[in-house]
């Protein structure tokens, strides 16, 4: 997934996961024991993993983002997303990517992390 050809005309900016695989719950938790260390709230609900794609072979590829490009753990949090989801059982290889188009914006986060930050 790290090939930086455009998306197709018509295609979504954002692909969707595979969220049909078995092991797509398991990687979600494990997305979600990493926290922004700015930001009280995990990485997955406050919406900075745009895709999980699990291949036949349970090779995961991750697409994530951050809240703004300058953010002061951009080289270290895609490694710490792909040690806590190389720990799921199944999980044979992980690759992270990290992308800023689509930027992240607050209407990306999930209810649970609006509640959490008192924007409900």
């Amino acid at each position: 997934m790290t090939d930086a050809t455009p998306p197709l005309e018509g295609a979504p900016l954002i692909q969707p996961s595979s969220t049909d695989h078995p092991l797509h719950e398991s990687v979600v938790e494990a997305c979600r024991s990493v926290f922004d260390p700015e930001i009280p709230v995990n990485i997955y609900d406050l919406g900075l993993i745009y895709t999980i794609d699990i291949n036949p072979e349970n090779e995961v590829s991750i697409i994530m983002t951050l809240t703004a490009p300058g953010c002061p753990v951009a080289g270290e949090m895609p490694g710490w997303v792909q040690n806590a989801v190389e720990c799921v059982e199944g999980v044979k290889e992980v690759n992270v990517e990290m992308v800023f188009d689509p930027p992240w914006g607050m209407d990306m986060m999930s209810d649970e992390a609006r509640l959490e930050l008192g924007f409900m």
